[in-house]
């Protein structure tokens, strides 16, 4: 069941209702049954190896709240993270490792066939994976107490608005929300729903739209020239971050709406003037996650500098590698570590330069040219996450030295008004964005008048602003009646 489905359109209305009807302490329950639901539409049989997990990772919560001695304690985060990391590699990774291997051996001419196993890999595994990990190992750090009610654990691990491609929420952050008692708010239902909208508003109209153009260049590469590709990656970035950027406010939306805040995933990436910045803005909790339990663990900065510069290396490896069961996620991991090694090793450096000579960096020619460099580095990225294979990105690298206006239009499929239609919708996302998370632009919201020594929201507020996304909520579902085909799915739901 996807977000931007018929379903789902039906079965957010019927769960909002009756977990506002519903007696707080029935609640729990009716969320796990349509979590699992939820989960279940899209393969019945996968809701055993999330069930498998969220049962070993309790069992080692409990287990931990009551063995003291250090060893044993080791013994069972060792086994847990064993089983479960154990699960995902099997699903996600068994047969690319065993493809790999059989590579290897052949180059040493032992001609092995090919084969591999016929697995479905099970939709948001890398996600809820990491979450029931953060939660095992925060309790035996003794950073959160074992949770021993069962259900609201299972709930923790399978809340569907971020089942399936998060954001990864930590214990102490999402649990204490569950099992607290919620009462119907106004404010929340209406900043959820403008969360949801704008989710939408990305997903439905900005992503969708770029990803029609990424996919003309990309499935026919023998037409396609250096400057379609430019454009194409240019094009892929957006349509990624618009993508699951708008996952992530159709999932912190729906949570608002029953009283839940979810962690913010993304803080206006493209705005990094740097990839140490950008890792920090993309993928918000992805990135805490690898610091919190990889990064941290295995030294960070504290051992010196060359072990800083590994640790970097490896947790984006690492990173790459949690994308995608293919060697050009663990080549985008790589390129991503060695930006942020060189970053790190020229930090120290350039700012003793920059005050000596007196420079000004906030000058804006400055910054303009900063964003110019992100940009053309940043192609690199988006070009070795799209490919299918690294024979892929040797092809669209050979296209550079292709030119010609008309045979860039004809590869990507995009005229003038396509072009227009794109820069027109990226700069309404970024304006009903801002709306939405209530921070910059145009708020109509924050037009208040004082009563009683408090600041309140005038009734010509709410409302403007219940107007403007009505006004938007039939835009979003207009777009989606006139869409052709079968509702496109989320990106990241394959990782």
């Amino acid at each position: 069941m996807n977000f931007n489905s018929l379903q789902f359109l039906i079965f957010l209305p019927i769960v909002l209702c009756l977990y506002w009807l519903l007696p707080h302490k029935l609640r729990w329950a009716m969320l796990l049954i349509a979590s699992y639901y939820f989960y279940m539409s899209w393969n019945a049989w996968l809701v055993f190896a999330i069930l498998g997990t969220t049962i070993v990772s309790y069992g080692a919560g409990l287990l931990l709240g009551k063995i003291k001695k250090s060893r044993l304690r080791k013994l069972v985060l060792a086994v847990t993270v064993i089983v479960c990391i154990g699960t995902l590699v099997f699903f996600k990774y068994f047969n690319f490792l065993l493809q790999s291997a059989i590579d290897f051996l052949n180059l040493f001419s032992l001609n092995i066939q090919s084969f591999s196993l016929d697995l479905i890999l099970p939709v948001g595994i890398s996600f809820y994976t990491f979450q029931t990990l953060s939660y095992v190992i925060d309790v035996y750090r003794e950073k959160f107490t074992p949770e021993k009610h069962f259900g609201y654990y299972a709930l923790f691990v399978s809340y569907f608005p971020q089942l399936v491609a998060g954001p990864i929420e930590k214990p102490q952050d999402l649990l204490p929300q569950l099992k607290r008692e919620h009462f119907f708010n106004g404010e929340n239902m209406l900043s959820g729903f403008k969360i949801l909208l704008c989710g939408f508003f990305m997903k439905c109209v900005v992503a969708d739209y770029c990803g029609t153009f990424v996919i003309n260049v990309f499935n026919n590469i023998d037409g396609a020239t250096g400057l379609s590709v430019f454009i194409a990656c240019f094009l892929f970035s957006a349509q990624m971050f618009c993508d699951f950027a708008g996952y992530s406010n159709i999932a912190i939306g729906c949570a608002r709406m029953m009283g839940v805040k979810l962690t913010k995933n993304f803080d206006k990436p493209y705005l990094s003037l740097s990839f140490t910045e950008f890792a920090r803005r993309w993928h918000i909790t992805l990135n805490r996650w690898f610091i919190e339990y990889v990064y941290i663990p295995l030294g960070g900065s504290r051992k010196g500098r060359a072990r800083q510069l590994f640790n970097i290396l490896f947790v984006f490896v690492l990173s790459g590698m949690w994308h995608g069961a293919n060697w050009t996620f663990v080549l985008w991991g790589l390129y991503l570590g060695v930006m942020g090694c060189i970053e790190s090793l020229l930090a120290k450096p350039v700012n003793k330069f920059i005050k000596a000579k007196g420079f000004n960096i906030n000058r804006r020619w400055i910054t303009v040219v900063r964003y110019l460099c992100m940009g053309l580095l940043s192609v690199p990225v988006s070009l070795m996450f799209r490919a299918q294979s690294i024979g892929q990105i040797g092809e669209l690298l050979s296209k550079i030295t292709v030119f010609g206006l008309s045979q860039t239009v004809s590869s990507l499929g995009m005229g003038l008004g396509n072009l227009l239609c794109v820069v027109l919708g990226i700069l309404c996302m970024s304006l009903i964005q801002d709306f939405a998370e209530e921070k910059t632009g145009f708020k109509p919201d924050k037009i208040a008048y004082v009563k009683n020594g408090h600041t309140e929201r005038s009734l010509y507020a709410q409302k403007l602003s219940v107007f403007f996304y009505a006004v938007l909520a039939v835009g979003v579902f207009w777009l989606a009646l006139l869409a052709s085909g079968d509702v496109s799915a989320f990106q990241y739901f394959q990782f």
